[in-house]
Order: C-alpha cells, then structure tokens, then sequence
C-alpha cells in the first residue's frame, strides 16, 4: 500500500481546501469502500481527508416539507429514522437491503453514493479495465459479464453501479448538495450520474474535488406506499443482481402516479421513465405492470450471459407494482 498522509477536517470549507492542495486526496467517510479499493491497489491516495466529524450527520426537515439528510449520516442511521421510514419507506427498505448491519453502522450516505462498481475486472489491477485505466479496454465484454448491464452500456463499459440506496433516492426524485471552493451547488440525483458512453471513468456530474454536504428529498406523497424489492445470488450480504424501487399512488383502480427506478441493469441507478408514462392514468393491474416494464425494457441489450436479467426484471416489476396495488385496495 502507498504511504498516505491523513487530515480531519474540521469544516466543510476546511475539508474542500485540504483536499484541493492535493489532486491526489480523496475524502474518507466510513471507509467501507475506499478501504477496499486502496487494499486492492485500485485508489492509491497520497492523502485521506477524514470528514467522518463534519456537523453534516442530522436527518432533518427541508424547507419545502421534505427531508435533508446529511452527508455523513450513517446508513444505519437513516434506515432507523422515523420520518425516512413514515414517509420513505422505500428508503429505508433499500439501505437494510445493503451490506451487514456492521457495515451499515460505518457507512455514510455521501459515501454511498459515491461508491464504486464491484466490477471484478475494475478490483484487479492486472486486468484492462476503461474505468480504472482509460482507452485500456473492457474485457467483461467477452468476458464474465453475467451481472452485468443490460441498459445504457456501451462497448467502452457494461459494469453496474452497485447502490441501493441510490436506485431508493433516484426514484423519490434526490438533490445532491455539495460544496466547492467556488461555493456550493447541487445537482439532482437524475443527473448526478454521467452516462457511460466513452469516458466510463468519469463517473458523476460533481465539479472536481467537491465534497457531498448532504441530499434534499422533496415532499413525495406517492412515497408512503412505496416498495424496495432486490434479487440477489444469496440471502443477505450480497450486491443486487437486479432490484426496483416502486411508490405507487392509485385511486378507484386507476394509477395517479408511479415512480420507478431499476438497480445492478446499468452504470447508473436506472430511473424507468417510460414505464411511469405508460402507467399514469392505466389501470392498476398486473396485465398494464406488464406492459410498462416491456416499454421500459424494450431498450436493453444484454450480452450473451446476462439476458435473463430481463426476464428477472420485468416478473420484478409486475410483483411489486401488484404488491403496492394489492395494498392500495385495502
């Protein structure tokens, strides 16, 4: 491992400088991913700016009605919330839906989002990888691609982001607060993720060197019947092969709205917009779930290994969109 030096920041303008007299820093939260990547020989940081005691750990209401949830709010704690889990549930669903509670207790929401793929050919250094070292190639291509993306990949990257908490935040619509040296800024979560295409390694819209402060949920009323479902190769303590984030709001049979986003089938927690315009003002019934995750699906493009995702994807959607209509109707 390379020799690092290590600083805790003390404020959020503190932090930002401490980190931009060094384009080779990098933030530490938890640590529940850089670690490992470090370990790996991945990240080789020259230094660890520690942010861990930032004032930026309160879950607390927006101005608007909705909720601010701060950067270094750990995963735990968020799920645990009483609002995020009255108002949210789908959040909180998708955070216990992640990693071992141990892990939950380190890891922070800023860090969360900011996770790397799990991509094998990404963790090993002996291996080409675009996103780790551009213009190299991607060998999952012809390669062990099984759990890979089947929408929005390209030729140059078909790894998956591994977040759940993000495919939750991307669907309730998230802003994400950061801060520069410039001042601050946001971003909304639908556009925080660059698409692949030919710079896999640029993986968010955040200025370089920003430090997320924290993430805004707006006022969601859909979100109190709302549902985190993943789909994974064990029971617990393993990354989604394919997961939905579903809030539906339906009125005498018929959908008012729905909101959802996909997880573990793109380089981005996948929000599922034309599937939303096919359900809004159709019945609520499992023959019109069908049909919207088919417009939905319609665009993907899976390799020879990972085609079942879609088959998994679209018997995911009908059961929890039925689920939530099932509830509904109560």
């Amino acid at each position: 491992m390379r020799e690092f030096d290590y600083r805790r920041a003390h404020d959020v303008s503190g932090a930002v400088a401490l980190l931009g007299a060094d384009p080779d820093a990098r933030y530490l939260g938890g640590g529940t991913n850089l670690v490992d990547l470090m370990k790996a020989g991945v990240e080789r940081p020259a230094r660890l700016v520690d942010v861990r005691r930032l004032p930026l750990d309160r879950v607390e209401p927006a101005r608007d009605g909705g909720l601010r949830i701060g950067a270094t709010v750990t995963n735990s704690e968020l799920a645990a919330h009483p609002e995020v889990r009255r108002r949210y549930p789908v959040l909180a669903q998708a955070v216990l839906a992640g990693a071992s509670g141990q892990l939950r207790n380190m890891a922070t929401v800023g860090g969360n989002l900011l996770q790397r793929t799990r991509c094998g050919y990404f963790t090993d250094v002996t291996s080409p990888c675009n996103k780790r070292a551009p213009g190299s190639g991607c060998p999952a291509v012809t390669g062990e691609h099984r759990n890979h993306a089947v929408l929005g990949a390209s030729e140059h990257c078909v790894a998956v982001h591994p977040s759940d908490m993000g495919v939750a935040l991307t669907a309730l619509d998230a802003v994400v607060s950061y801060e520069t040296a410039d001042g601050p800024g946001e971003s909304p979560l639908t556009g925080f993720y660059l698409p692949v295409g030919d710079t896999p390694h640029r993986e968010t819209a955040l200025p370089p060197g920003a430090l997320v402060t924290g993430v805004t949920l707006p006022p969601v009323p859909a979100a109190a019947r709302s549902r985190y479902r993943k789909v994974r190769d064990r029971a617990s303590y393993a990354f989604a092969i394919g997961s939905v984030a579903a809030a539906l709001d339906v009125c005498d049979g018929v959908v008012r709205e729905a909101r959802l986003a996909f997880g573990a089938v793109a380089s981005r927690p996948w929000r599922a917009r034309a599937a939303e315009r096919v359900l809004a003002g159709a019945p609520a019934t499992e023959e019109c779930f069908a049909a919207a995750a088919d417009a939905e699906l319609a665009a993907a493009r899976p390799l020879p290994d990972n085609g079942y995702k879609v088959t998994l994807m679209r018997n995911l959607v009908v059961a929890v969109l039925s689920e939530l209509a099932e509830e509904a109707a109560r």
